[in-house]
């Protein structure tokens, strides 16, 4: 499950629950839609063709006037686009405001961030990775705000207690063998299997999110008989979670991450993790005190890390504590939902002032 449909799951759903009417647009057969049968949250059925979709811009206009909605909030590529049309064109009376959820991963051209800037009346930014790519973009400092994702703490204390043993069972690991984790889609997963050329120790790795690459396929045979290599593919929300703790650390290989919902749920579950210093690792992780950095591409330091943990348990201990307080304190999906309702309401009082 992509952390970008939980963010946007868990910020809807809170709001909801503290009493906000919050509607929903998205396509019917994506999982988001199916996650609001047990909410108070009112699924609006919608269309993305493309970003200048008319019919979307006018499912827009129609959802803003029957629901009477103060505030929109865009969270992806395409509704970027037409939420703005569809407030110009439909000369819609309501606050607009789009989430960047991933650092950019270009900088974009003039119109389409002029287009961001004069469209919105702000753009919030996940972490202070993902601001400062959207500086570079040229969207002004002041037009960005850095609300955090959160994570909720039952979303763990309802885990069932995996079999550690049958699960070693079911990919035929050792239970001498330590196992290093990788929880996420297709990334720089390459960094990883790289750095397995550089640890000593016997390991295994379990990719959850990926299926076998073509690319990736010499590394497991260079590994055969050092390393073991497991791509479990995609596995539902449960079975991730259940997963975390048969890993005695986790990795994450990636320079785009937003804020990463996979590498909050780690360490919510104790699970001391490694990340590439880079966008939003560097809100999440302080360096030696809840979590590791490595530098992007330099596979040697990742193998050095990786190596630090595996032979020292008390330095895992006390990362996984420091770690799990700040998943579960620091960034509790509370103290995202009260950031979002201070934010939300300052922007729709700004945008009624500017009426009178």
């Amino acid at each position: 499950m992509a952390g970008s449909t939980l963010s946007i799951y868990y910020l809807a759903r809170g709001l909801a629950q503290n009493g906000h009417r919050v509607i929903i647009g998205c396509s019917a057969d994506v999982l988001l839609y199916q996650l609001l049968d047990q909410t108070s949250i009112i699924p609006a059925p919608m269309i993305f063709k493309n970003k200048f979709d008319l019919q979307n811009m006018r499912q827009i206009r129609d959802i803003v006037k029957r629901y009477h909605i103060d505030l929109v909030n865009a969270q992806s590529g395409i509704d970027r686009y037409t939420s703005i049309f569809a407030r110009w064109i439909f000369k819609l009376d309501v606050a607009l405001v789009h989430t960047r959820r991933q650092k950019p991963m270009s900088l974009g051209f003039f119109l389409q961030n002029w287009l961001y800037y004069r469209g919105t009346d702000k753009i919030i930014a996940v972490s202070h990775g993902v601001k400062q790519g959207l500086i570079q973009m040229g969207i002004p400092p002041h037009h960005i705000l850095v609300i955090s994702n959160g994570t909720p703490r039952e979303k763990y204390e309802s885990v069932k207690a995996p079999n550690l043993l049958e699960l070693r069972r079911r990919y035929g690991i050792n239970p001498a063998i330590p196992i290093i984790g990788c929880v996420s889609r297709l990334k720089q997963q390459d960094q990883l299997l790289a750095a397995l050329n550089y640890v000593d120790t016997k390991t295994a790795v379990i990719f959850i999110g990926i299926e076998e690459q073509p690319q990736f396929r010499d590394f497991t045979i260079k590994y055969a008989d050092r390393h073991q290599i497991i791509y479990a593919g995609q596995l539902t929300q449960a079975e991730t979670l259940e997963h975390y703790p048969l890993f005695d650390l986790k990795v994450l290989p990636s320079n785009m991450e937003g804020l990463s919902q996979a590498l909050l749920e780690a360490m919510a579950m104790g699970i001391p993790v490694i990340a590439t210093k880079a966008s939003g690792n560097l809100d999440l992780i302080r360096d030696n005190q809840n979590g590791l950095y490595f530098e992007e591409h330099n596979v040697i330091q990742l193998a050095q890390k990786i190596t630090l943990l595996l032979e020292n348990p008390d330095l895992r201990h006390r990362l996984a504590e420091c770690g799990k307080r700040t998943a579960l304190e620091e960034f509790s999906i509370e103290r995202t939902i009260s950031h979002y309702e201070k934010e939300f309401a300052e922007i729709i009082k700004e945008r009624n002032e500017k009426k009178r």
